[in-house]
């Protein structure tokens, strides 16, 4: 394998968008991306300044000159084109959520550890730098005892029933797109939940609008979530311990601040990142690209298993709430 390690962008909508700009702003090698139509990906290609452009998605995965897939299509679809990538020969990041439902999430990662391949779910939440120090604060144990979480996930986001986010055939919907976010985050904290409580409302789609989740733990701890796709909140996080508090500012999920508070109310720490350019969806490809050089096909920050985990957390609710996708 070459010094660099190669891309390939798979489907051309607004997350690869994303993820290609902060790819190219930070000095990555973006080799090919493929596109249902030689139109779409011709456009990308100038766009970004990629060498190549393919028709399809199966002619992306055999390109020699790649190393690693980024899958962006609607999750629905994550399953079908990660085993294509992965059948390839090729290391995969997939857009959150890793699929649709936990059962596709263990295909991909069972492929993937059979082809000795790495597959990793494209959170980049945890790779930011406020998360990389929290994660320092609480294994320090400055907190204490850890024993709540509460984190919202909102949006105001178009009500148009064609509107992807509103289709359940294309897996629209609070949970799999905003959800996703402080279901991990909960993850991330506290592991599986032992009991999950959970309440949602729904568009006239199908699709769920509003969802609440309380989850409760071995060691007694609870975690509550919100999320929404038709009202915007704080979109704020806390981690609450014994002898103090995380409050992380809005919006939490993104590049941010935060404080770490003691129990009387001092500021122990005020966090603020530092500059950097783009999104911050580079650092999750930092870690793509070191796994992939030390031959590693699982994350320690966001493991596979851990993606299958969460998928399972999420299936649950979705039981709770009454909510079924086409063909599953």
């Amino acid at each position: 394998m070459t010094e660099s390690i190669r891309w390939g962008i798979l489907a051309t909508g607004g997350i690869a968008h994303a993820f290609t700009s902060d790819l190219v702003q930070n000095g990555h090698k973006v080799q090919a991306v493929g596109s249902r139509s030689q139109a779409s990906a011709d456009a990308f290609a100038v766009e970004f300044g990629i060498p190549t452009a393919h028709a399809s998605y199966a002619e992306l995965v055999n390109d020699p000159e790649v190393d690693v897939i980024y899958v962006s299509t609607p999750h629905p679809f994550h399953a079908e084109h990660a085993a294509l990538a992965l059948n390839a020969g090729k290391h995969v990041l997939i857009e959150k959520p890793i699929a649709l439902n936990a059962g596709e999430a263990r295909q991909i990662v069972n492929l993937a550890a059979s082809k000795n391949l790495l597959v990793m779910e494209a959170l980049w939440t945890r790779f930011l730098p406020h998360l990389v120090r929290i994660r320092e604060i609480l294994a320090a144990g400055t907190l204490g005892e850890v024993r709540s979480l509460i984190a919202d996930h909102t949006q105001d986001l178009p009500d148009d029933p064609a509107h992807r986010l509103n289709s359940l055939e294309l897996g629209g919907g609070a949970l799999l797109d905003l959800g996703v976010y402080p279901v991990n985050f909960a993850h991330a904290v506290f592991g599986s939940p032992d009991t999950i409580l959970a309440s949602a409302s729904f568009k006239a789609t199908g699709a769920d609008a509003q969802v609440a989740t309380i989850f409760r733990y071995p060691g007694g701890q609870i975690a509550t979530t919100f999320s929404s796709s038709d009202t915007l909140g704080p979109t704020a996080a806390s981690i609450i311990g014994t002898h103090g508090r995380i409050d992380i500012d809005g919006v939490w999920y993104a590049p941010t601040s935060f404080r770490v508070l003691d129990n009387g109310g001092t500021v122990l720490e005020a966090f603020a990142p530092a500059e950097f350019t783009g999104r911050g969806m580079q650092f999750e490809a930092v870690e793509v690209e070191e796994l992939i050089r030390a031959g590693k096909i699982s994350s320690d920050i966001m493991p596979a298993e851990e993606s299958v985990a969460v998928m399972t957390t999420l299936d649950a609710v979705r039981a709770q709430i009454g909510l079924r996708y086409p063909g599953e």
